[in-house]
Order: structure tokens, then C-alpha cells, then sequence
């Protein structure tokens, strides 16, 4: 276990518990107490967890995980789902992207398209996420249209009244939203109350939506929704996702696509 998979590891830890001392997270990731207290230290350095004598106790942070922390979660899957999204989405669509791991996934399947030809897609893709527009915009067939707004350092989204209203102002094709969670009752949600507001109106300006969340994601529930079931058309997820979940997905109208 590298370094960032060991601080990834440690911040899920103390998200799910609260708090970790030295001796039993040394034993837990198999490490010596030196690697964990440095570790530790780094951590509360980056302001992620709190340090106390004998180890770090959570902090609101550790909630909403800086996405650089998050890559390495469920890559393969993601990728899949990924795939699965841009095979939905016809060449010269406009194409709205939230921030996340699995829509950054989905940005660089969809510049890496080709046609029959071998020749790259053409797309117009309207994002709020900064990663992604500086991803893209180096790709001469692919329109990048940026928001505006204040940014959020743990996601690299633009958020807030001048995103939102941007947003509102255009119209897409299709949106592939990435989510904190969803839900059969509570729809599709976000731990980011500035996050929720500016999906919910990617939501309400596209024609299309198709939500891509991991296995992970399902019968879960964030603070903040986004939308409820009923605005979704497809759900994108991979084949871990429990079957009483997907089922219920369905039963509200929403198409399930399991790769």
C-alpha cells in the first residue's frame, strides 16, 4: 500500500469512526506506528483530520473528501460506467458534466471518441468543474463552455449564483451527473448544498439526464437533493450495485444500466 492509498484509506477510516489512535490503525493497515503518526501528521497538516495525543479525530472535511482523494475509488468501475455513458450521448450533443471522478472519466471517454472512420466526435460539453475543462479544452473537437462561479477546492467545481444563473441561461442535450448518493424515496443527492443547487439546475436545463454513480452510491442519502427520481432517465452503475436497490430504481421509471 503506496502513501496516497494509505492516506485515502485513513481519512474513509476516520470518516466511519470518528476517531483512530496510532497503535490498533498501525495494526489495522499493517504498518509500523512511525509510518501512521507521520501519516497522521501530514494529514492534520492538510487540515483533514484533527490531531490529538494518540492519534485524529474526524473533521467536517473528512466528509467531503478533496477529490484528489477520491481517484482511486472503484477506478475500473468507474471507467466502465464511464463508457457506458458516452455510448448514450449522439456526436454533436451538448453535453453537461458536473465535477467528480466518474465524470471526469466520462470527459475523457468522450474526447477520446471515435467514429466509424477513426475520426474524433465532435461535442459541446458545458461544465462547472475546472479538472475537466483543463482536461478538454487542449482537444480541438470539443466545444469547452466553463460556468463561472467561486470554486470549491475539494471538488475543483464552480458554484454559487453566477454558475447557477449561467446554467440556467443555456440548453443541453444531455447532462451526466455525477452523485454523492441515491435514493429510491430521496432521489439523487449531494453532501454540498452549493453543489446540489448548481446540479439541480444542470437537471432542469437538459432534455436528458443520466446519473453515473458506482455501486457504492446506491440506497444511500446526502443532506442536500438534487432531484428526485422522476427527473432521471438513466441510471449508470456497475454490477455490485445490490439488486433490491436497482430494483427499486426501476420501479420509479428510471432505465438501470449495469456494466
Amino acid at each position: 500500500m503506496n502513501q496516497r492509498e494509505r492516506w485515502h484509506r485513513l481519512l474513509e477510516m476516520v470518516a466511519v469512526e470518528g476517531q483512530l489512535d496510532i497503535e490498533s490503525t498501525a495494526r489495522e493497515l499493517g504498518v509500523s506506528t512511525a509510518t501512521v503518526r507521520r501519516d497522521f501528521d501530514e494529514l492534520a497538516t492538510q487540515q483533514l483530520v484533527t490531531r490529538t495525543r494518540g492519534g485524529v479525530v474526524v473533521t467536517n472535511v473528512s466528509y467531503d473528501l478533496p477529490l484528489r482523494y477520491k481517484a482511486v475509488r472503484q477506478a475500473s468501475e468507474k471507467q466502465r460506467i464511464a463508457a457506458a455513458a458516452v455510448a448514450l450521448i449522439p456526436p454533436g450533443s451538448t453535453v453537461g458534466l458536473n465535477g467528480g471522478t466518474t465524470t471526469t472519466e466520462v470527459g475523457r471517454a468522450l474526447a477520446l471518441r471515435t467514429d466509424p472512420n477513426g475520426q474524433m466526435t465532435a461535442n459541446t460539453v458545458v461544465t462547472n468543474a475546472l479538472n475537466i475543462a483543463h482536461e478538454l479544452i487542449v482537444r480541438p473537437h470539443i466545444r469547452v463552455v466553463l460556468t463561472g462561479g467561486t470554486a470549491r477546492p475539494q471538488s475543483y467545481e464552480l458554484v454559487g449564483r453566477i454558475a447557477e444563473t449561467m446554467l440556467a441561461s443555456v440548453a443541453l442535450d444531455v447532462v451526466v451527473l455525477g452523485v454523492d448518493a441515491i435514493d429510491h424515496q430521496h432521489g439523487a443527492s449531494a453532501h454540498n448544498d452549493g453543489e446540489a443547487a448548481v446540479n439541480h439546475v444542470m437537471v432542469t436545463s437538459a432534455a436528458r439526464t443520466i446519473v453515473v454513480a458506482d455501486a457504492s452510491k446506491l440506497g444511500r442519502r446526502s443532506f442536500n437533493r438534487i432531484c428526485p427520481l422522476g427527473n432521471i432517465d438513466t441510471l449508470i452503475t456497475d454490477r455490485a450495485a445490490d439488486p433490491e436497490q436497482v430494483s427499486l430504481v426501476e420501479q420509479a421509471g428510471v432505465k438501470v444500466v449495469q456494466v
